[in-house]
């Protein structure tokens, strides 16, 4: 086997596909200033109604017998008419901080047909309609990475196993995966860095695959056995530590149609982990932060017989972060009632969740509200941009 060829199987056997340093150049280049963005792809349909429970609503009771009740059934109250899902109490120090907001009764363009696949590919791509049907290709994250200024190749990161289409394009970026176990022997470090050393070409790869093995040794020396979600984070808030300012990762789990007491509790619980951990890792950096979660589409107003809700319309995006001005709901309420509901089931959607996403960037990345409306979200009108952060 020639040095090359071995080199290329040496490096395969190191570092999983998505972990990727055998097959990019990892350059880690740094963007002007200190703000970083963090996108959460909820993935299933986060019932809104029922992370950030409008209890105010007397509609609330009458169509949600076991879900959803407020404070009497143990929900924090947040304002007096929003109550916060149990299972996401650890986050009540960051609302309290204001350091955490959410936009109730918001959606992509998508409508009525409530598929997770194309509601998914519509909210990554961040356009009207699914790529298969002729809008752009590629997620808005990677269109946005070359409209900010002095940023170069892989200032942003996807994190996890999942194809992250939120990234997806022209435009390189890193990738990660918490099941990646890259270990490298110091033998193994000198017998790579003789192979590579006279060959520019591999010389960036193999030295970025001997970084990432020292960090995520380190990392799991520190920290020890961490689930998954906290795994996703703290890499995410490692690489946002140094010169990356945007990461992207997924959670599962959201799909609650039978027995949604219990079955939401798990993916809540995870999505807080992975804000408290981020706070936590991110130290001062934290101050400079804003983290988007969202969900291609809500669920049903009204719980079904097996104690679930279905695919819907309206619903949550939660964002958290130092830069963030938190301690709101944001976006008008539509009701309940059944007049008001989109379809006569579905929380009426007021507000396009790409706006919130597009205030967002303008806000922190210095790229005009026109490129936002023409390049990142096609289609998008934002004319009067919600005011989210500091």
């Amino acid at each position: 086997m020639d040095r090359r060829r071995f080199l290329n199987a040496a490096l395969g056997v190191a570092c999983s596909a998505a972990a990727s340093p055998a097959l990019t150049t990892m350059s880690f280049a740094s963007t002007p200033g200190e703000r970083r963005l963090v996108a959460i792809v909820l993935r299933g349909a986060m019932d809104g109604l029922d992370a950030v429970q409008p209890y105010g609503d007397p509609m609330l009771r009458k169509l949600r017998r076991s879900l959803s009740l407020g404070p009497d059934a143990g929900a924090l109250d947040l304002d007096g008419f929003y109550a916060l899902h149990p299972a996401l109490a650890p986050l009540l120090p960051m609302w309290r901080a204001g350091e955490l907001g959410f936009a109730q009764a918001v959606s992509t363009p998508y409508r009525d047909k409530r598929s997770h696949f194309d509601g998914q590919d519509i909210l990554e791509a961040g356009t009207a309609a699914p790529a298969r049907m002729g809008a752009v290709e590629g997620g808005w994250l990677n269109r946005l990475l070359p409209l900010i200024p002095g940023a170069a190749f892989e200032t942003a990161y996807a994190i996890g196993t999942d194809e992250l289409a939120i990234l997806r394009g022209e435009n390189p970026f890193a990738s990660w995966a918490p099941s990646t176990r890259l270990t490298l022997s110091s033998q193994a470090e000198a017998l790579l860095r003789q192979l590579y050393e006279p060959d520019l070409p591999f010389h960036e790869a193999a030295e970025a695959a001997i970084a990432i093995s020292a960090e995520t040794t380190d990392e799991g020396a520190r920290t020890g056995p961490r689930n998954a979600a906290a795994a996703l984070a703290g890499f995410a808030a490692s690489r946002l530590n140094g010169a990356s300012r945007i990461a992207a990762f997924s959670l599962n789990g959201w799909d609650t149609h039978r027995k949604q007491v219990q079955t939401v509790t798990r993916p809540m619980a995870q999505l807080a982990e992975a804000l408290t951990v981020l706070k936590r890792e991110l130290g001062t950096n934290w101050g400079n932060t804003v983290v988007l979660a969202m969900t291609e589409f809500g669920r049903t107003a009204a719980e079904n017989g097996t104690g679930g809700t279905d695919h819907g319309t309206g619903g949550l995006m939660v964002m958290a972060g130092g830069a963030v001005r938190g301690g709101k709901v944001h976006g008008d309420w539509p009701g309940l009632d059944e007049s008001s509901l989109y379809a006569g089931r579905d929380l009426m959607p007021t507000a396009d969740v790409r706006a919130y996403a597009g205030a967002a960037i303008a806000g922190m990345f210095g790229v005009s509200l026109r490129a936002v409306e023409e390049v990142i979200f096609p289609g998008l009108q934002l004319d009067q941009p919600p005011r989210i952060l500091l």
